[in-house]
């Protein structure tokens, strides 16, 4: 199952794209914002290409839990995501994602002219990758062992 991950923003969209066994999540490119026609159909042929079948959205609930204005902002976004593609597009909370990954960038000695290129791309992957930890957390069941090498 392909998933997409998408951290939206004002002037570009970072694109993340899980493995084939929804395990891991790796950045995948950015899309500069043009306009909602344009960037509903580069998401579309991300999803052509990939063979995505879901799509998780960042959602900027504030430090509080509530929502402001980038929320609706997403809301409206995720929406014509959904109408277009025909595919489930999952509200995903990211929180403090982008500082992560400026964080992570400064911390691996990316040059900060660089930091720009990828931090959006870096953010929907740890978007992405929470939404898989979580899941992959529903599946397991509190009773099943884990089995030990013999």
């Amino acid at each position: 199952m392909r998933i997409l991950g998408l951290d939206y923003g004002e002037k570009r969209i970072g694109v993340a794209l899980c493995d084939e066994l929804g395990l891991t999540a790796q950045s995948l490119t950015t899309i500069l914002h043009k306009s909602w026609r344009r960037d509903v159909e580069s998401v579309a042929a991300l999803v052509t290409t990939y063979g995505v079948e879901t799509i998780v959205i960042g959602y900027p609930l504030r430090l509080d839990g509530t929502e402001g204005i980038q929320c609706e902002k997403v809301a409206r976004f995720a929406h014509r995501l959904e109408a277009s593609l025909g595919i489930p597009v999952v509200l995903w909370d990211e929180t403090l994602t982008t500082k992560e990954a400026e964080e992570i960038l400064f911390r691996s000695g990316v040059p900060p002219k660089k930091r720009k290129a990828v931090v959006d791309s870096l953010a929907a992957s740890l978007i992405l990758q929470s939404y898989l930890d979580a899941f992959s957390k529903e599946k397991r069941s509190p009773d099943t062992e884990v089995e030990k090498g013999s």
